[in-house]
């Protein structure tokens, strides 16, 4: 059975929702440009609640060495997402700098977009797959799905994530095709961008376990 991941959580009554559902990873943007973006000082207090079955997550895009340095000294943190254009060199650089483990994003739109994902497998602890969309300048969280028939049948040496336009309407038919170790969802439990719907996460990952 596929774990679950809820990103973009900025409010303590959406990250016990998501605890007590079941949600074993909890993500923390902080993407300025996002309408996720939560304050550091902010996600200390969610950081410091979450419970020790659930891994918290902190999603960086492109970051400085400084603002990596800044935010991890100040939440505890015990992965590290890259959903930026970071290439396998600034992986690593990261991985040792921050000295977690990283979580690689990789946007895919067509097969085509498969063709270097060795290079980012060799240095990060896991991959996550994500949709790429033309329509939006955001990295992530667009709401759009791509063709999960393009990781179909393929193995990875990492444990990946699968992400893009996951709703509790369709995350069945994803699962019926693929088998990721974690279900990743933001914008698919929003009443509207930025904003958790607690029912719709608790139903998201009844949905998820449901198909274990």
């Amino acid at each position: 059975m596929s774990d679950v991941k809820i990103c973009g959580i900025k409010d303590q009554e959406s990250l016990n929702t998501a605890i007590i559902a079941g949600a074993r990873y909890i993500g923390f943007v902080f993407y300025p440009d996002s309408p996720r973006y939560i304050e550091p000082t902010e996600a200390k207090i969610l950081s410091e609640l979450t419970p020790k079955s659930a891994r918290r997550i902190g999603l960086f895009v492109d970051p400085s060495n400084k603002q990596l340095e800044k935010i991890s000294g100040i939440v505890p943190l015990d992965m590290i997402q890259l959903h930026g254009n970071e290439t396998p060199s600034r992986v690593q650089e990261i991985k040792m700098l921050i000295k977690k483990p990283v979580i690689k994003a990789l946007r895919i739109a067509t097969k085509y977009d498969l063709e270097n994902y060795e290079d980012y497998e060799a240095v990060a602890d896991w991959l996550l797959f994500d949709s790429k969309s033309k329509a939006s300048s955001q990295p992530g969280g667009t709401g759009q799905s791509f063709k999960w028939s393009i990781l179909k049948d393929k193995t990875f040496s990492k444990p990946w994530m699968l992400s893009g336009g996951l709703t509790y309407e369709n995350v069945t038919d994803a699962l019926s095709i693929l088998n990721p170790k974690v279900i990743d969802v933001s914008s698919g439990v929003e009443s509207k961008k930025g904003v958790k719907d607690l029912d719709k996460i608790k139903n998201f990952i009844n949905k998820v376990k449901s198909n274990g």
